[in-house]
């Protein structure tokens, strides 16, 4: 047991020098003097960022009053994503369009919103942490804050709708990061392009001020948070303000430490977001992945980073129309996710409730059949990551500890998952059985002939009459290391 022990400490230890090899070898020493890049070279290693790396499945509620209109009104339908539905083109929109809108937080009185119904329903999907929107492009504030009158407090609803869903996905043991929008299309001081004249100058400076002050209330008035997940700072007046963002940010980790912040930010004074003029993330974690996934390990380098996924093609609020484009199905996410994870990422799926404050029943039904999943599968993503090994053709590896996780989404016709095990991956296959059961399953070493081949082939059997629709998991424990390489999970790099 002292010799597992060792051994198992050894791989985790292995996995974390090799993140770090990955990230130093792909940043390349300074070229560029900078005075507002990157705050620091590598991925961070505390204990916030190691629950961050852990949590697997995470949840997105896009919601505001865009949920009123949702993506058509007076029998016109917006062409673009229901929750930037303000910004309709003169050209197409209703008579008047702008102020309609504006007033729309009148009539927001979301009488069926139940923020304890929606941490349950997370809960039971598998997620782990939730990114909530407190404020979108329309400006509209779902917690009564006291730099505009243009909040929650002031609809039929009145209640803090932030604090309702913070208390309630924390009741049930769900992080809540917060989603804020650079962008406000109520405030009179915003503007997309760099502002020229003193007065287009004096009126930004307004803005910039009112948007540290949102961010500083929201970090007081909800002390639970881990993290703050920004949106709409691509604009030009944005990013111009390298010295401002930059302080910001030292200021918002200063005032609440551990704080999680994405690459999504701010960027540097040549005008970089994401990643600086040399290369070096700007941010906890990468945020670039927006209804994408990375194609391999070797494309990201050793950093952190998590994908956020709409159900439908580029819905995030709700839009009343589902029927003119296609809805990803729960085995479609399932999917996802293992591709996520088994490339140390997270999955994060979008949810956008009506203007009443549901969630559809399409997407119920969805994280129903995700968390069904997830109930009996849960162990081979949460606290898993990325194998070291090339993926398999019947669907994907994940590890944790000794135990490498097959998720099988490609059942082959002949019951045989043929596996290449490298020799250097420590005494390959000691034993295989279905995570869900635990049945023992026969393995075979099997010396197909190939010259040159650096790797062990085992044959592992799936029972003829083992029945199932859905994704399935074998268990393939590793044992313990043969000596030549200690480090199950290294980096292909």
């Amino acid at each position: 047991m002292k010799k597992l022990k060792a051994i198992l400490s050894s791989v985790l230890i292995g996995v974390a020098s090799l993140t770090l090899n990955a990230q130093s070898s792909t940043l390349k020493t300074d070229t560029i003097p900078l005075k507002y890049g990157a705050h620091r070279t590598g991925n961070r290693t505390d204990a916030e960022m190691e629950r961050w790396r852990s949590y697997g499945l995470g949840q997105f509620i896009h919601w505001g009053v865009y949920a009123i209109p949702g993506g058509q009104w007076a029998g016109k339908t917006y062409g673009g994503a229901a929750e930037w539905i303000r910004s309709w083109s003169k050209a197409t929109a209703p008579e008047n369009w702008t102020n309609t809108y504006d007033n729309f937080y009148k009539q927001f009185n979301p009488t069926s919103f139940d923020a304890k119904a929606w941490a349950k329903q997370a809960k039971q999907m598998g997620a782990k942490y939730v990114i909530f929107t407190t404020k979108h492009h329309d400006g509209f504030c779902l917690w009564p804050s006291k730099y505009t009158d243009y909040t929650i407090k002031n609809s039929p609803y009145k209640k803090d709708i932030v604090k309702e869903v913070v208390d309630a996905y924390n009741a049930e043991g769900i992080d809540v990061y917060l989603y804020f929008s650079i962008i406000d299309w109520n405030h009179k001081g915003y503007r997309s392009a760099a502002p020229k004249t003193a007065e287009e100058i004096a009126s930004y400076e307004t803005f910039k001020k009112f948007t540290r002050n949102q961010l500083l209330e929201l970090l007081k008035n909800y002390p639970t948070v881990k993290g703050l997940w920004f949106d709409g700072s691509w604009d030009q007046a944005w990013i111009k303000e390298a010295a401002y963002t930059d302080e910001l940010e030292k200021e918002l980790r200063k005032v609440h430490p551990g704080l999680i912040i994405g690459s999504r930010f701010r960027a540097d004074e040549n005008g970089k977001r994401h990643f600086d003029s040399n290369g070096k993330m700007m941010g906890d974690y990468e945020q670039g992945w927006e209804r994408k996934l990375p194609a391999s390990i070797e494309v990201l380098k050793g950093r952190d980073w998590d994908c956020v996924m709409t159900i439908p093609p580029n819905q995030w609020g709700y839009n009343a129309d589902w029927k003119s484009s296609y809805i990803k199905t729960d085995d479609d996410l399932i999917q996802m996710l293992l591709h996520s994870v088994s490339l140390n990422g997270n999955l994060v799926i979008n949810f956008g409730p009506d203007g009443k404050g549901a969630i559809r029943p399409e997407e119920g039904a969805i994280a129903a059949g995700i968390g069904e999943w997830m109930q009996q599968n849960a162990e081979a993503i949460y606290g898993a990551k990325y194998a070291g090994l090339p993926k398999p053709e019947y669907g994907y590896y994940t590890l944790k500890g000794n135990q490498l996780y097959l998720t099988v989404f490609n059942r082959p016709v002949n019951n045989q998952l043929r596996l290449a095990i490298p020799q250097s991956y420590g005494k390959g296959i000691q034993k295989a059985y279905f995570l869900v059961g635990g049945q023992a399953l026969k393995i075979k070493k099997t010396n197909i002939g190939i010259d040159r081949d650096s790797n062990t082939y085992f044959d592992v059997t799936l029972p003829a009459d083992f029945k199932t629709e859905k994704p399935f998991v074998v268990v393939l424990d590793l044992g313990e290391s043969n000596g030549n390489n200690k480090n199950y999970g290294d980096a292909k790099t």
